[in-house]
Parts: structure tokens; C-alpha cells; sequence
């Protein structure tokens, strides 16, 4: 729990940060690449760890894992330009990939399958606890201290997880020479990084039909062709193919994967919509938000309890139905509904992801045998870091062409030819009062209908994970 809390307080700790990194370092341009170098490194590596933990033992790996983390959050706190701290983010996401699967997973290798249900609500509690908390440290931190203690929070706690790793942990890994799948992880990690690079970079700084998105693109199909073809014959293959034959695990993954769309396509363009258009403060932007993290961990400790009672199964269904009930209530939010109508929204899709994801850690982990757990837990991690991504890239590029699109059609000459700039002066108290009424109006209408379009898709997504979840096996696995 030490080792995951670290882990998770670094998203929420340092976007609070951010404008005074900014304000201090420059380089707004490169904004987006703060978070994207830590996640990029993050997806890239998660599978390669979850494998080695299989192949080494949990321990020696999350320990790995943790060193590099801190050294990437020692040498974040000296950065002194805003490259610097991308290249010291790519090295913390490097030694991030090992904290959130290993955690996982040696929660499935120490409890019973009716102990872990229970374990499992309570890791996913960190990530409420460090959604609420996160934002205050870092805001206090920025304000009386520095930001650069944002990321030095983070050193006791990962010392603490080291020390309480080597002195409780006892694990008994039969010692043979492995042979390591070093081809698999090479092309399996150029893969993920050409994929991560083109979803990040497409639609915003180059067009999607460019010739570097069209050049990525061809890469990373063309050595996952390659990787698919190496794991076949590997001995020891850094992904064994077998497990996603097992129809929990891929049924589970896929889910995963277009609840991570849903879960960016909120905590991304929730707060412009309660900043922009309802002209509330960012505090009660951030309490609309945080509302999911209040729902998610309550939803994943009852889980724990309903995984017993009625199965992961009917867990999961429930689950399905708290995302799809969230969803409508973003569809049918309006600018007159308020905040609370927001924050209710949040809540419902938080509980649907605390009862969904515990359901498929624990199915995933009760399919598979100790040799395979590492893998098995990090590929469902991974599906979600890439349903997150390809979110971000999908809804963002929808909101974009939308609201441009109503620019252009509102036939107001100041707006004609601004770019999606224009809307960023909305989030700005000051900026958005200077505007002219009728600029206001359609900026305002132009976000609102956007958000609109971004809200259909998430609850598209929602359903298709309902109708991923209705195809787990009827029988709960023994």
C-alpha cells in the first residue's frame, strides 16, 4: 500500500504543481509532455515487469522498481529546465511500471482467492485517499515551500515500502537459469513506444495523416507483427499468448481497455466544463472530480464483500451498470444543472470502476498459476494505461474538431479566425469576464456542445464494457 501510494500521489501531487513548474522553468509548449514522458514509460514497461516477477521473484523486482523511482524524483527536484525534467519524468515512469502490478500481485500470492477480494478493495482505496489528498499536499508544498518538494514527498515513502518489502516479504522462487526474453521485450517495447508517441503527438502538434504519425504507425504494427511471431517460439516468452486464450483474462482486459477511454475522457474535460461554462472556481471543479475518487475506493471494499456473496460475475455486471448510469448523467449534463449534477455523474462511474476493476484483478489472478500472475495482473494494468491514452487522443481530438468547427459556424468575425485558444481564455476568471457577451456565448455554447459530443462517446464506451462484461463466463472460476 506504501509502494502504490506512492505511485498513485504522483499524478494528482504534481498537476498542482505544474503552472508553478511553468511559471518557473518555461517551456509551456512542452506542457503535456510533463505527464505523457511519465505514463509513455510507465505502459512501455509495465509488461516487462509483470514478466520478470514471474521469472525472479516479486520482490527483487518491485524493489527495482521503487530505486529508480526515487532516483528519477531526486533528480525531478533539480531539474533546471523544463527538457531536463521530461528526460528525469521519463526515468521516474521507468521505475513506476514495477510499483502498481507487483503491488497487486503479491496481494494475489499472499491471501486465499476469498481473502484477496477483500485486500484487493483496499489497494484500490490509495488511489481515493491520494486523489484527495494529492492536490492539498501539492498546493501547500507549491505555496510555502517549493515545487520541487512535490517530488521529493515521495523518498520516505518509497524507503518505508523498501524496508517493509525485505523484512516481511518471504518468497520461495526456485533458483534455475532463466532464459530471458530479450527480442520480446526489445520489439514489444518499441511497439508500445511508436503507438504511445503517435497517440500523444497526433492530432495536436502533427496532423494524423503526417508523414512522422503514418511512419510511427507502420512501425509499431510492423514490430508487434514481429513480437507476436518471437513469443510463438520463445522458450520463456516475455508474454505468454497462452493467457489471453483464457476467456476471463481477455474478456477482463478488454473491458479494461474501454473503461481507461471512459475514465480520461471525464478527469480530462470535467473541470473545463464546471470552470469554462458553469464559471465556478477550480476548487469546486476539483471537488466534481473528486467525487469519483470518494466513489471509487467505497465501491471496491464492497466489491470485496460481493465478490463472496455473488460472484465476480455479478460484481462485474453491477459494476457495468454504475458506468453506463454515470455516463448518462454527463449526456445530460447542462450548464444550468450545476456542480452537483457533475459530482454525482463522477461518483456513479467512480463506483462502477472500483467494483469492475477489483472483479477483474481478482477473476485474473484466480485463472492463472503463480509462474503466470506477474504478467496476467500487469496485462490488465496495461490495457487500462492504453485505453487512457488512446482516450486522451480519440475525445480530445473530437472536442478540438467540434469546437472549431462551431467557431467557425457561429459567423462572428473576432472569432472567425481564432484558433482553439480562444477557449482557453474561459478558464480564466479575469480573461472570461472581459469578453464581449455575445464572444462569451459562443465560446461557452461552443464547449458546451463539444463536451456533449466527448459524453456520447464515453457512454458508447460504457455500454461496449457492459456488453464485454454480460460475455464473462456464467461459472465463477474455483
Amino acid at each position: 500500500m506504501l509502494a502504490m501510494f506512492m505511485g498513485a500521489i504522483e499524478a494528482t501531487i504534481v498537476s498542482t504543481a505544474m503552472p508553478a513548474i511553468v511559471g518557473d522553468l518555461g517551456g509551456f509548449s512542452m506542457y503535456s509532455w510533463v505527464f505523457s514522458a511519465y505514463l509513455l514509460m510507465n505502459a512501455v514497461t509495465v509488461l516487462i515487469y509483470g514478466k520478470l516477477s514471474d521469472l525472479f521473484g516479486r520482490k527483487p523486482i518491485l524493489t527495482f522498481g521503487i530505486i529508480i523511482f526515487l532516483i528519477g524524483s531526486i533528480l525531478c527536484g533539480i531539474a533546471e529546465s523544463m527538457t531536463s525534467l521530461i528526460i528525469f519524468r521519463l526515468i521516474q515512469g521507468f521505475g513506476a511500471g514495477a510499483v502498481m502490478p507487483i503491488a497487486t500481485t503479491i496481494v494475489g500470492d499472499i491471501y486465499s482467492k476469498e481473502e484477496r477480494a477483500k485486500i484487493q478493495g483496499y489497494l484500490s482505496s490509495v488511489w481515493g485517499i491520494s486523489a484527495v489528498m494529492g492536490p492539498a499536499i501539492g498546493g501547500l508544498l507549491v505555496e510555502f515551500v517549493s515545487w520541487r518538494y512535490v517530488f521529493w514527498v515521495n523518498i520516505p515513502l518509497g524507503i518505508l515500502a523498501i524496508a517493509g518489502l525485505w523484512f516481511f516479504l518471504h518468497e520461495n522462487i526456485e533458483k534455475k537459469k532463466h532464459q530471458i526474453d530479450y527480442p520480446g521485450a526489445i520489439l514489444l517495447t518499441v511497439s508500445i513506444s511508436a503507438l504511445m508517441v503517435v497517440l500523444v503527438e497526433g492530432g495536436t502538434n502533427w496532423p494524423w495523416l503526417s508523414f512522422q504519425a503514418i511512419g510511427l504507425l507502420i512501425v509499431s504494427l510492423g514490430c508487434f507483427i514481429l513480437f507476436i511471431l518471437q513469443e510463438n517460439k520463445a522458450e520463456e516468452p516475455m508474454m505468454p499468448l497462452s493467457i489471453w486464450k483464457n476467456r476471463p483474462i481477455f474478456i477482463a482486459n478488454m473491458a479494461s481497455l474501454t473503461t481507461g477511454v471512459m475514465l480520461i475522457g471525464i478527469s480530462s474535460f470535467l473541470p473545463a466544463f464546471v470552470q469554462g461554462v458553469m464559471e465556478r472556481s477550480p476548487i469546486v471543479a476539483g471537488f466534481a472530480l473528486t467525487s469519483m475518487s470518494i466513489g471509487w475506493p467505497i465501491a471496491s471494499a464492497a466489491a470485496g464483500q460481493l465478490l463472496l456473496k455473488i460472484g465476480f460475475r455479478k460484481t462485474s455486471v453491477l459494476g457495468g451498470f454504475f458506468l453506463i448510469g454515470g455516463s448518462i448523467l454527463f449526456v445530460t449534463l447542462t450548464p444550468e444543472a450545476g456542480p452537483l449534477w457533475a459530482a454525482a455523474g463522477s461518483f456513479f462511474v467512480g463506483a462502477g470502476m472500483g467494483l469492475t476493476s477489483t472483479s477483474f484483478i481478482v477473476s485474473i489472478q484466480t485463472a492463472v498459476s503463480w509462474q503466470q500472475r506477474g504478467i496476467a495482473t500487469a496485462s490488465n494494468m496495461f490495457m487500462r494505461n492504453l485505453g487512457n491514452t488512446i482516450g486522451a487522443a480519440l475525445l480530445g481530438g473530437i472536442l478540438n474538431s467540434r469546437l472549431i468547427a462551431y467557431i467557425q459556424s457561429s459567423g462572428n468575425q473576432e472569432l472567425k479566425d481564432s484558433s482553439l485558444d480562444a477557449a482557453n481564455v474561459l478558464l480564466n476568471e479575469e480573461q472570461r469576464n472581459a469578453l464581449l457577451p455575445d464572444v462569451k456565448s459562443i465560446l461557452q455554447e461552443g464547449l458546451t456542445l463539444s463536451l456533449h459530443s466527448v459524453y456520447m462517446v464515453v457512454l458508447l464506451f460504457a455500454i461496449i464494457s457492459f456488453a464485454f462484461i454480460l460475455a464473462l463466463p456464467k461459472k465463477d472460476l474455483s
